[in-house]
């Protein structure tokens, strides 16, 4: 028979509560196992033992002032409310994110080792059915299209129901999500820091004025370790943690989606105990996260099991992560399929030399155009490609002058015909996204 004795359920090493906040706390500046810098002084704040299944709760870190009681504590730290206006996302702090839980160390692990870690679940709260996509402004954030739509600050809500998510402010769609950790990663040593804080300074020193930033560099301001630590570390941490925005040779923050759960990681080692931390979960993404904060961004819990391959980088030669995907996919087999060469046939019409860049976003641009023939906006279907189960594919990098990438839409998503007819396609009224309280988009 089941009993207590028998059932043992498997122990959560980071547990937080994501509706502190009610109680005018912050849902992660007063709660500890949460870090927003990447930086190898930071302590590892539970271990594990190889082949332990154990869960993580991943939530935000920290409250506007002016915060709103639907907030979501998300990687901003319920920064973004469950509303119809997006003001919230054209004043997010971005020097608070992300945010992280862990880090984790796995008894064992050593420098040169891969860490091998089998993402066995990855849900919301049940108790916040809901998240958000998110278009960030030109100047706070960006995203793929920050200088072409000079993007001003949009967003749409998504509804959870069981697997499946559909938003008021895109209407017409419905898809099955695949829920992952957009960020995911071992810390760095010493050594492994100083080398990307100096090629990303020199980066953003030849870009001085670059808008959006071609990087950010370490920022005191808003940095966060939840734990008891020295004065004298925690300014360590801060002068010198690399920000969590970009993937480096660790993992990080490389939003792929296909890392849901069923899917098997392998990481590099650079510290004692590996020093796993993981953050940014999404309900669903689109290849690329075209928008900046692209995915379906969610608070939830995450279910792991790791274990410790030897000498690893060295028997894989391994330079950065590797991974098997899921197994679990939703069956999307029907797709109109847009494709983008290295010419910028929606601007001055310039040629590229083999830019996949250039190629993916004519790719994307090919698709937003013929969505807004539906009754979409620009802002809508900038959003929608962001966040539904979309797939882009290179072609061809070898035709000069022009790489051929392409992005598929799956047809099942939506609730009417799509396809390209004799008559044309029709037009219908879809009404508009979430926009700023002035109205400027």
């Amino acid at each position: 028979m089941a009993t207590k004795a028998n059932s043992v359920p498997h122990r959560t090493v980071i547990e937080v509560d994501p509706f502190m906040y009610e109680l005018g706390v912050s849902p992660a500046d007063q709660q500890k196992g949460i870090h927003n810098r990447w930086h190898p002084d930071i302590p590892a704040f539970a271990s594990v033992k190889p082949g332990e299944v154990f869960t993580v709760q991943c939530v935000g870190k920290s409250f506007p002032a002016s915060r709103s009681l639907g907030s979501l504590t998300d990687w901003t730290g319920a920064q973004i409310g469950n509303n119809d206006c997006s003001d919230d996302i054209k004043n997010v702090d971005l020097s608070k994110i992300h945010n992280l839980s862990g880090p984790v160390a796995v008894e064992g692990a050593e420098p040169g080792d891969c860490l091998v870690v089998d993402i066995l679940d990855v849900r919301p709260f049940d108790k916040m059915p809901w998240g958000y996509t998110g278009i960030f402004e030109l100047e706070n954030g960006g995203g793929l299209f920050a200088r072409e739509f000079n993007s001003r600050a949009a967003k749409a809500i998504w509804d959870f129901k069981g697997v499946y998510a559909t938003s008021r402010h895109i209407p017409g769609v419905k898809f099955a999500g695949v829920s992952h950790p957009g960020l995911i990663g071992t810390a760095p040593s010493a050594e492994l820091l100083a080398t990307w804080n100096a090629r990303e300074g020199a980066l953003i020193s030849a870009h001085q004025n670059a808008v959006p930033p071609v990087a950010f560099p370490p920022e005191p301001k808003g940095a966060y370790v939840g734990q008891d630590i020295p004065e004298d570390v925690m300014t360590k941490i801060a002068r010198e943690g690399a920000r969590t925005v970009p993937p480096r040779e660790h993992g990080g923050n490389c939003d792929i989606k296909n890392l849901s759960k069923g899917s098997r990681c392998y990481f590099p080692v650079y510290v004692k105990g590996a020093n796993l931390s993981v953050g940014d979960l999404h309900f669903s993404q689109g290849d690329g996260e075209i928008s900046f904060c692209g995915a379906i961004e969610m608070a939830g819990i995450i279910t792991f099991s790791c274990s410790i391959i030897k000498n690893g980088v060295e028997k894989f030669a391994m330079k950065q992560p590797m991974f098997l995907p899921s197994p679990v996919d939703p069956m999307y087999s029907a797709k109109l399929i847009f494709e983008g060469i290295s010419v910028d046939l929606h601007g001055d019409g310039k040629q590229y030399n083999m830019d996949a860049t250039v190629a993916f976003k004519q790719a994307t641009l090919n698709a937003i155009t013929y969505l807004m023939k539906l009754g979409y906006t620009r802002e809508q279907a900038y959003l929608l490609l962001s966040a539904a189960p979309v797939e882009s594919h290179v072609g061809a990098v070898v035709d000069s002058p022009n790489a051929c990438v392409t992005m598929a839409l799956p047809l099942g998503i939506f609730d009417f015909d799509i396809l390209p007819r004799d008559e044309g396609l029709t037009k219908r009224d879809l009404g508009q996204c979430a926009i700023r309280s002035d109205g400027v988009v």
